[in-house]
């Protein structure tokens, strides 16, 4: 019968593609110890999980490796070599052994990196400093650095990040920035951004947010908002959001009833927009215009 091959070893390839063998390899009386095994664990196989599994096994070995011409090698080293030897691999020329290098330098050291060009590097930095040493990353051109960065900064520095271009960095923001200046993110022209901002503000100050053109925010508003304002919301366009009104109808001071033109009003000095209607949506049958009032001296 012939052999179909399945019971004999692979061709084992170094990260050049040549074959090789464990005959003349510097490591081979590791091998009765269990510490390289061909297929398992192996520094001069292609394979990066068992170069990653040789230095997992022989991490004393770490150092000897650091100046390896594969990538992949001198990445795994970085990980396990004394960290005295790691200085040097600041200016390496791959941005993965870059990175590995910021997960173990002192904080110090790492400042050298903050400039880096490439932005995993960068975003190694990020996950490194603290407030004030992440400032300089604040304008990063990439956006996942600067979303490190919010992630990490003392929430008293996010007014820095109040404007960022990106909506996922203003995500990050609106979860984290103090309960002073998250109201300033109402109007932000995310509506990701608005639901996260109605999912933290005080019950008392969802107002504004009654009439967001976005319905989750909306819903949310509905779920939170204080009971004396949740009339706001009692003839909203959907019925996913008058529902939640309806649900919570018991705790509406003085029983369930239509919002008046009178408590339009009332809200316009705090919240004018509430009177204007969203553009395209036509006006609520609720908030009837108000009819012309007498003259003050009839002839």
């Amino acid at each position: 019968m012939e052999s179909t091959g399945a019971d004999e070893p692979q061709a084992r390839h170094d990260w050049h593609g040549t074959p090789f063998s464990c005959e003349g390899c510097p490591h081979r009386d590791r091998h009765a110890l269990g510490l390289c095994d061909e297929g398992r664990a192996c520094v001069t196989d292609h394979r990066a999980a068992l170069v990653q599994a040789f230095f997992a096994r022989n991490p004393d070995l770490s150092d000897d490796y650091l100046d390896h011409p594969w990538f992949v090698v001198r990445v795994q080293a970085a990980r396990r070599a004394t960290v005295f030897r790691l200085p040097a691999l600041i200016s390496d020329p791959d941005p993965d052994v870059r990175w590995a290098v910021t997960q173990r330098l002192p904080r110090t050291q790492v400042l050298r990196l903050r400039d880096d060009p490439d932005p995993r590097v960068r975003i190694g930095v990020a996950g490194r400093l603290q407030d004030g040493d992440l400032v300089p990353l604040v304008e990063d051109p990439d956006p996942s650095v600067r979303a490190t960065v919010a992630r990490r900064i003392n929430p008293s520095m996010l007014v820095l990040m109040l404007h960022d271009p990106d909506p996922e960095v203003r995500r990050v923001v609106a979860r984290r920035i103090g309960a002073d200046w998250l109201p300033t993110m109402i109007w932000d022209e995310s509506p990701e951004v608005r639901l996260d901002v109605a999912a933290r503000l005080d019950p008392e100050q969802l107002a504004p947010l009654a009439r967001d053109p976005d319905v989750r925010v909306r819903h949310t508003v509905a779920e939170r908002i204080d009971a004396a304002h949740l009339s706001l919301l009692a003839h909203d366009p959907d019925d996913v959001v008058r529902e939640m009104v309806q649900a919570r109808a018991p705790e509406i001071p003085g029983g369930p009833m239509p919002l008046s033109a009178a408590r339009a009003a009332s809200c316009a000095p705090l919240f004018p927009h509430l009177l204007t209607p969203v553009e395209g949506r036509p006006r609520p049958s609720s908030l009837p215009v108000s009819p012309t009032p007498p003259p003050l001296h009839p002839e």
